[in-house]
């Protein structure tokens, strides 16, 4: 049976991961490609034709004949074609939109360049690090207030918004970020990491597969 979708990422990538966590929560089987990013393979001829902007993830979709980049675009595309975790009602899904964007204006930016940092990515400066750190946990005191009042951040149920959220606040750690000083989000991860077909940020191919 040919499998209808195809990731192309890198397994330290956060937005890949956020998809691959998507479909695995999804119960859906996936080929995936492994970019290596090092060695330039996500500019080359070949995966620009994929993706205009030499990025990962992209997502390859044989029944529609897309492929799409940006994590949150392709999180969205697999609710509506899948009709998972989109929450009860436009509202819901709305407001899982709503934390999505928030997510990536306010929290994944200081974790994932901090995380960058110290994997000796990028070289910034102690100034902008020092910012980063004080954005990063000011975003996460907002995540964190907002969970304390709900187990979940769009309705009653688990949406993409969580898992978009979920795919930034796992790497908080590797980034310096502790997060024993919010509960409500220790919480509301452990509620995540109990769903079936939940899979680890750790839990991506780390090579190519059919």
């Amino acid at each position: 049976m040919t499998t209808r979708f195809t990731l192309n990422g890198f397994w330290l990538s956060g937005p890949t991961y956020k998809v691959g966590l998507m479909l695995s929560l999804c119960g859906e089987d996936f080929a995936y490609n492994s970019i290596n990013l090092r060695a330039g393979e996500h500019k080359t001829p070949a995966f620009l034709a994929k993706n205009r902007f030499g990025q990962v993830p992209v997502l390859e979709d044989a029944k529609t004949g897309l492929a799409l980049c940006q994590s949150a675009a392709i999180l969205e595309h697999l609710a509506a074609e899948l009709g998972k975790f989109k929450g009860d009602g436009a509202g819901d899904l709305a407001r899982a939109r709503e934390w999505m964007f928030w997510d990536f204006d306010r929290l994944a930016g200081p974790i994932y360049r901090s995380r960058a940092q110290r994997f000796g990515i990028r070289n910034f400066t102690q100034a902008i690090m020092e910012m980063y750190w004080a954005e990063g946990n000011m975003a996460l005191k907002v995540l964190d207030e907002a969970l304390a009042k709900s187990d979940w951040l769009a309705g009653s149920q688990p949406t993409i918004g969580d898992i978009d959220v979920y795919g930034v606040v796992a790497y908080a750690p590797q980034a310096g970020f502790g997060l024993e000083a919010y509960p409500a989000i220790g919480a509301w991860m452990k509620r995540m990491e109990a769903l079936p077909g939940f899979i680890a940020s750790d839990g991506l191919p780390k090579a190519s597969r059919p």
